[in-house]
C-alpha cells in the first residue's frame, strides 16, 4: 500500500478538547479521522497533534491534505472511488 486509503470525500468537522490526537494517515481506519491501528503492516504511521484549546476543526479523510490534519478543501478534486 503506497498511497492512503480515501475514507471520505468530506472533511470530518469536530469539537475537539484540548490533547493529543492520533490521526489516521493510512484512510483503514474504522475510527475515522482518528487512528485505530489499522495501519498495522504498512508503511503508515498516524500524525500525532496537539490541540491548546478547546475547537471545532475540519479533519481530513480524503488523506490528501497539505494541511494534514486540517482539510485543505483538496476533497473536491477525488472520489471515494479514487
Amino acid at each position: 500500500m503506497d498511497k492512503p486509503r480515501i475514507a471520505d470525500v468530506r472533511p470530518a468537522v469536530l469539537d475537539l478538547e484540548e490533547g493529543s490526537y492520533a490521526y489516521c494517515t493510512c484512510g483503514l481506519s474504522t475510527q475515522q479521522p482518528f487512528c485505530d491501528g489499522a495501519h498495522a503492516g504498512t508503511d503508515f504511521r498516524p500524525s500525532i497533534f496537539q490541540m491548546a484549546e478547546p475547537r471545532r476543526v475540519a479533519l481530513c479523510q480524503c488523506k490528501m491534505t497539505k494541511e494534514a490534519p486540517f482539510c485543505d478543501g483538496v476533497h473536491k478534486l477525488y472520489t471515494k472511488d479514487d
